[in-house]
């Protein structure tokens, strides 16, 4: 039975600007807007706000928002949604809810692991908890819903982490899990399931990418499935396996860089199964998702290692080492990557224009433990810990 609370059945227009509307950004690539001066030389504080409990969640910046999640007590069942104003930092309001679900997770991670989506008018914010709570922009609440009374076994030991993505008119959530494990297609005024397909039952940790807004790439231990958005019916299946911690990359061309058996470049054609364009097993990624700049692809390794391949055939052209351990995901803009190291949380600004190793053109230490992969708007690089939220921009010249 599902039982949704709802408000509002306000329509919503989306539109892009300079806002960030979930993770990884609005097409879920990790590449901010090519035409903002995003740090080069260094990093500054712009502002920080303080955040209550914990949190994972990258923030997202929807219409001069930044919007971000947290759940707080001691066994984290006060989940929070925070705004805070894009241009000063000044906290414009907060909801907190009950959580309704299993707020058992590995210490690393924390309930509000997932990070929220928008649809420009709107926010949509999901917890390792299975709760589903939609607001507008003021912080109305529009509905609610706990999956977990609707599907009681949907939850794993470790917690779940997988981030919503929103494309078209539907938001795709994927909760698998060792269990009773599903994807399922939302409706955004609602609340209401769209559609519903199981899922491996299996603990998986990606999020879903997309392919312009005609598919979703789901990707689990049993490999990739291209859905249609708005039916969920099946577009196309890999079968080969996959990761289950970091996500895969798509091109503007739609081929997708999935990381199975290294990394594997994937071409749909049409059939049921996609076109294996290469497979090399050095690119393997460790918990970050591979990023596309132009005609390269990069990867961070377990040993912090970032290589650089070509997109056409895999080859790598060159490799460098971050300081790290790195578990956030990067994000880059123009030919810089913006990626976090757990440590002191060190930003770092990785320079890849050139054609031989990559360059450290800029670091900050915020002096506190990082794990939440960056965004990118209006020139700016937003970063979460636990406790506190940042805007780094480039340092004024004195």
């Amino acid at each position: 039975m599902i039982r949704i609370l709802s408000f509002s059945l306000a329509i919503a227009t989306v539109s892009f600007g300079g806002d960030w509307k979930q993770f990884r950004g609005n097409r879920v690539d990790g590449i901010g807007e090519a035409d903002a001066a995003y740090p080069a030389t260094g990093f500054a504080k712009a502002w920080s706000a303080d955040l209550p409990g914990r949190g994972l969640s990258s923030p997202i910046i929807v219409d001069g928002n930044v919007i971000v999640t947290a759940a707080s007590g001691p066994e984290q069942k006060r989940l929070h949604v925070l705004c805070f104003d894009e241009k000063t930092g000044t906290q414009k309001w907060e909801r907190q809810f009950w959580a309704t679900g299993r707020t058992m997770s590995h210490e690393k991670t924390c309930v509000a692991a997932p990070t929220p989506a928008s649809d420009g008018k709107r926010i949509f914010a999901l917890y390792s908890s299975n709760d589903l709570v939609c607001l507008d922009l003021e912080g109305n609440l529009q509905w609610l819903r706990g999956l977990t009374v609707d599907y009681p076994n949907a939850s794993n030991s470790l917690g779940l982490a997988s981030s919503p993505v929103f494309v078209g008119n539907t938001l795709v959530a994927q909760i698998e899990n060792d269990s009773e494990s599903f994807a399922a297609g939302i409706d955004p005024y609602t609340g209401e399931n769209k559609w519903k397909i199981e899922r491996t039952k299996k603990a998986n940790w990606c999020s879903p990418v997309l392919i312009g807004d005609t598919t979703v790439v789901l990707q689990g231990s049993a490999g990739l499935d291209g859905i249609d958005p708005a039916t969920g019916k099946a577009r196309w299946s890999f079968k080969s396996g996959a990761s289950t911690i970091p996500s895969s990359a798509v091109g503007t061309d739609g081929i997708v860089y999935t990381p199975s058996n290294g990394l594997t470049a994937l071409k749909p054609n049409g059939s049921e199964s996609p076109e294996q364009v290469w497979q090399v097993g050095k690119l393997r990624p460790g918990t970050a998702s591979p990023i596309l700049i132009g005609e390269r692809i990069f990867t961070i390794n377990t040993a912090n290692v970032i290589d650089c391949a070509d997109v056409k055939t895999g080859k790598e052209l060159w490799s460098t080492r971050l300081e790290g351990p790195i578990s956030g995901s990067p994000v880059a803009a123009g030919n810089r990557i913006y990626v976090f190291a757990e440590r002191k949380g060190l930003g770092q600004i990785v320079d890849v224009s050139g054609e031989g190793e990559a360059k450290i053109t800029g670091t900050i230490e915020l002096e506190d433990t990082i794990l939440c992969t960056p965004a990118l708007a209006s020139g700016a690089v937003f970063v979460r810990s636990d406790g506190r939220l940042w805007k780094l921009v480039e340092p004024q010249i004195q």
